[in-house]
């Protein structure tokens, strides 16, 4: 199974565990063409493009924004049934009032049931969403829903390396999530490159 990486506004830097899990285990980042004004029709389009090329299920592994570009993707999508399930990590509350203009039109937030497994992962602490809003999010999309205590934004500044904890949870996620639609057997689990 084809692990999807969907970063956040402004992408996932070096030191953040999504492009860390790239690089060790040849996950596959869905690019966007705009990373600064971030346009949701736009980001829905482009993760469409890339499941429909995928020749089997695959797994979404979204950060931040990239949590939203999974729930408003998986509510219009034809090919929704491709995902086997998702790591939604820090979804941030986009509806704030001191949220970046920028991230204007991605409102309202989507609060449809995801028509796959998902485990949300949250913090304590994080700045872009107190935990009463992520749980007013999560409980629509049908999540499951795992804290890390206090690790901020749960991104490259939250220390967390290779993040082997997260990426257990994956495993652990796609081997008991049901098989996407016309789906051979398969894991997200990848030995590390080294």
């Amino acid at each position: 199974m084809r692990v999807l990486l969907l970063p956040g506004w402004l992408n996932s830097g070096p030191a953040h565990w999504q492009s860390r899990w790239e690089a060790l285990y040849g996950d596959l980042r869905v690019d966007q063409a705009n990373w600064e004004r971030p346009v949701r029709a736009d980001w829905v389009a482009r993760l469409e493009d890339v499941i429909s090329s995928q020749p089997g299920p695959v797994a979404l592994v979204a950060h931040s924004l990239g949590c939203h570009l999974a729930a408003a993707w998986s509510a219009r999508s034809p090919v929704s049934k491709r995902v086997r399930c998702a790591l939604l990590v820090a979804p941030p509350d986009i509806e704030r009032a001191d949220m970046s203009p920028d991230l204007h039109r991605w409102r309202p937030i989507v609060r449809r049931p995801l028509p796959f497994a998902a485990l949300a992962v949250t913090s304590t602490d994080d700045p872009y969403c107190t935990e009463q809003r992520a749980e007013a999010m999560l409980v629509p999309w049908g999540c499951q829903c795992r804290s890390v205590g206090a690790r901020g934004h749960i991104n490259g500044e939250s220390g967390l390396g290779d993040w082997p904890e997260g990426r257990a949870w994956l495993d652990a996620l796609c081997a008991a999530a049901p098989e996407a639609a016309g789906s051979a057997a398969g894991v997200a689990r990848r030995v590390p490159k080294r």
